[in-house]
């Protein structure tokens, strides 16, 4: 196992991709991974493999906090340099964030972000404890909005666009339901299932 130091690091993975019908009109095949210090403190790397449309890409950003330099290497060439402080968080790591610490109503925190390319402060906000139905069943959750002026791509295109992450008031604190809105549309997610 790859370590940090004396502890392991955390592996996070996403997946997106549309099904049959969708894939007719716009397929998406994206994964998404990510490595981040054993304390969750800091990103260490980001993989991002992107199929969406005509578009495609393959990014590898790595965090040299001994340099405090960002490499962002995209297949085909693409390589650049970008300074960084002693501590950031790529897109992915900041969805987990919320699951390590202590939840609670109106929690205000500032992640500094890194995709490679920019470093920006996300503001997540929370909202009141809530009693939340999904298909998985029925959950009492907080509900986290990030401040949308400082996202990058779609997001800010959509001055009145909102993304909203509901995390389980439990010990493994998972997401149960996403929502967003933008300029070109919506989506809601919802947990299906847990195991244990």
């Amino acid at each position: 196992m790859k370590k940090e130091g004396d502890g392991p690091l955390y592996h996070l993975s996403f997946r997106v991709r549309t099904n049959s019908f969708a894939d007719k009109i716009y397929k998406v095949r994206t994964e998404i991974q990510s490595e981040v210090s054993s304390n969750f403190s800091r990103s260490l790397s980001y993989r991002k493999k992107q199929k969406e449309g005509r578009t495609q890409r393959d990014i590898l950003v790595q965090f040299d906090y001994e340099k405090n330099i960002a490499t962002y290497q995209q297949k085909g060439g693409i390589t650049s340099y970008l300074p960084i402080p002693k501590k950031v968080f790529d897109p992915l790591a900041i969805a987990y964030f919320f699951r390590i610490g202590q939840l609670s109503s109106h929690l205000k925190i500032n992640l500094p972000t890194c995709d490679g390319k920019k470093i920006q402060n996300i503001v997540v906000k929370t909202t009141e404890r809530e009693k939340i139905k999904v298909p998985a069943g029925t959950f009492y959750a907080y509900k986290a909005i990030p401040e949308m002026k400082n996202l990058r791509g779609v997001f800010k295109k959509s001055p009145d666009g909102i993304l909203q992450v509901w995390y389980a008031d439990d010990e493994e604190k998972i997401p149960i339901k996403i929502s967003s809105k933008v300029v070109v549309g919506s989506f809601t997610a919802s947990l299906k299932s847990r195991t244990k």
